[in-house]
């Protein structure tokens, strides 16, 4: 019988070979990856050392992560395996990136001890495009500074912006997370328009007296001498803080 020959491997002997189950060799062959080479009188797939060879191509090729449709399509020339190659080391790259994303978000959910309704909105601003996180600074300064009648803060604002990098590092991320809260408070961005007006002079006129601040800010107690004085919100302090560590 041809089975019996030493030159021909049963799907079992192939597999005692190659050290693959029968079920995902069986699974390959059915899938064209690993084609039988003949059938015994019985039916039996055969297959013979070019087998065995194919075999571990496959097997490389699977453990680099390379799904079966593109094995076949390298195995039948239909592509090389530096295009797959290419093509799968892009794909790996965003699955990095998603990774990395997916690690910040949660190591800022442990240090905050967030809810699940945080730990959402986090994600959601953690995964936003570039195009998405510059609509929503664009809006913010839209709000907080359009219409002033101040050229130079007016030219400031046009070309400042906030930038992610395309592999962000866990503080960075943080640091956006943090920020895009931030400026999408409406009360934040409510005291921030009314100071700017406070503090914008008019035209032919100076700048206002000083002492005026932010509307909304608490009255702090001077340790050293028992009077208040004006503090900054925690929620500005902050943003600074993101600002940096973003760009």
């Amino acid at each position: 019988m041809d089975d019996e020959r030493p030159d021909v491997l049963t799907i079992g002997r192939l597999a005692h070979r190659t050290g693959l189950s029968v079920p995902t060799l069986r699974f390959w062959s059915d899938e064209g990856a690993v084609p039988p080479v003949a059938r015994s009188a019985g039916g039996y797939r055969l297959y013979d050392a070019e087998s065995v060879a194919r075999v571990e191509l496959v097997r490389t090729l699977r453990e680099l992560g390379l799904g079966l449709d593109d094995v076949c399509r390298v195995l039948s020339g239909r592509t090389t395996v530096a295009e797959v190659a290419d093509a799968h080391v892009t794909a790996l790259d965003a699955q990095i990136r998603s990774l990395r994303v997916s690690r910040a978000v949660l190591s800022t959910v442990a240090e905050r001890g967030s809810t699940v309704e945080e730990t959402a909105l986090m994600n959601r601003l953690a995964r936003l495009s570039a195009a998405e996180r510059k609509q929503i600074i664009d809006e913010f300064k839209e709000e907080v500074f359009g219409g002033l009648d101040d050229p130079r803060l007016r030219e400031r604002m046009r070309t400042y912006s906030i930038e992610l990098p395309d592999d962000p590092t866990p503080e960075q991320v943080d640091a956006w997370i943090e920020l895009a809260e931030l400026v999408r408070d409406p009360g934040f961005r409510a005291r921030l328009r009314t100071w700017m007006e406070l503090n914008t002079p008019l035209p032919g006129q100076g700048r206002p007296p000083r002492g005026v601040h932010l509307v909304g800010q608490a009255d702090r107690p001077d340790r050293r001498g028992g009077q208040k004085r004006r503090g900054r919100s925690r929620g500005a302090g902050s943003g600074r803080a993101a600002v940096r560590a973003v760009r």
